[in-house]
This record gives structure tokens, sequence and C-alpha cells, in this order.
């Protein structure tokens, strides 16, 4: 395997002899179409993950169906439930999804015990990836627990439309997920929004037509 990916994941190029050798002698590459499922709830985690290309989606759903997005795992990143139920030894308590093609290596278990053990270099590197997105899932639970739904629905439109133009192709239920409410309740707001002005709805597509008002309106609660 060749060593050259090793820069994209800052730390790992650091590592030593003969820890860098066992780890490019344990790895190996996978290639992954969209729609797969690299593991669902209830899975044993067998190995470690770097993702060279592509995105990921990290959603978990309750017994009453309702699901709510964790995170989202793309180039150049590592998989906090990944690294947790590979240090616990629990079964994986959310499913994934590739959302693009997704190209990547895996790590043995057994290999990434050892060198975890072994490794200051190695073990710096998981723990700093791993507190890291600790830290944005803390984020996610004050926002879904302490922030109202049409701050946090307003936020995570203008996100959108910033990012890929004011015309969405979503469904109201995609977006429950998403902000990790009901879809009736966030059809609602929906609508509220639209008779405001600010959204124009459409079957299977919302169009942000006043992103300044969207914004204003964050800005104001939160001032």
């Amino acid at each position: 395997m060749t060593e050259r990916w090793l820069a994209a994941f800052p730390g790992l190029d650091a590592l030593p002899e003969p820890e860098r050798s066992s780890l490019l002698a344990g790895i190996r590459r996978i290639r992954l179409p969209a729609g797969a499922k690299p593991f669902r709830s209830g899975d044993r985690c067998e190995q470690y993950v770097f993702v060279l290309s592509g995105q990921v989606r990290v959603q978990m759903v309750a017994e009453s169906g309702r699901e709510i997005v964790l995170y989202r795992i793309g180039a150049g990143d590592t998989c906090v439930l990944t690294t947790a139920c590979l240090l616990s030894g629990e079964e994986y308590p959310a499913e994934a999804t590739s959302e693009t093609e997704i190209d990547a290596l895996v790590l043995p278990r057994e290999t990434f015990r050892t060198l975890l053990d072994r490794s200051p270099a190695f073990r710096d590197f998981v723990f700093r990836a791993y507190g890291q997105r600790i830290a944005s899932l803390m984020a996610l639970i004050e926002e879904v627990v302490f922030r109202r739904l049409d701050l946090r629905l307003a936020g995570w439109l203008l996100e959108r439309a910033d990012a890929g133009g004011p015309q969405l192709a979503i469904t109201h239920q995609q977006i429950a997920v998403e902000v990790g409410s009901a879809r009736e309740v966030v059809s609602r707001q929906l609508k509220d929004f639209e008779r405001r002005g600010w959204l124009m709805l459409g079957r299977g597509i919302i169009e942000v037509a006043d992103r300044d008002a969207l914004r204003g309106f964050v800005h104001a609660s939160e001032a």
C-alpha cells in the first residue's frame, strides 16, 4: 500500500518505524457504491476506517421510527462511533449510508488495538479525531435540545442555500431527519415560512425565496 494517503490524515505521516510498517501492512482498500450500508445498528465493529473520498451519513433511528443525522464523514475523516465500538467492544448504536461512491482504507480490529497499545503517535491521532467529533456531537445535542425548531430549520435552510443555491431538491421527511424532528412538525414550520414569503414549496422542491429575511430572523432571535 502506497504511503501517499498518509498526508491526508495529519499525524499519521509522523508515525515512526515499525509502527508505520504495521499500519501499511495491515490496511486494505475498499470501494462502496452510493446507497451502501457500511454498518447497521447492532453490527459488531471489526475495522477502523479512513475515508479517502466520498461522503457517508451516520444517523440514529429510534424505536418510534424517528431519525436524526448525527454527522457526516468525508475525505480525511474517521468515524467516532467506529472508534467507540472498537474501544468498548459494543455493537454499533446507529447506521451509516454512503451518500456518494466511497473510497476508503480499513484497518482490522487486531492491528488497530496493537497500534493503539504500542504507538503514542497513532494513539494521539485516534483520540484527537475522536475528541473533535465528540465536540461536534455535543453541539448537535445542544442544538436539538435547547434551540427552537424554527431557528434550527431556518439555519439549516440557509446553510444548504449558501452551499448549493436557493433551490433544494429534498422532501419534508428528509429535512425532519436532518434537524431531528417529526415530518408533520417540519411541514407546519415550512408552511409558516412560505406564508411569510421566505420560501416557495413544491413537490420535493423547496426554494429559498428571501435568504435575507431568513438570516435576519435567525440573527434577531439569537441577539
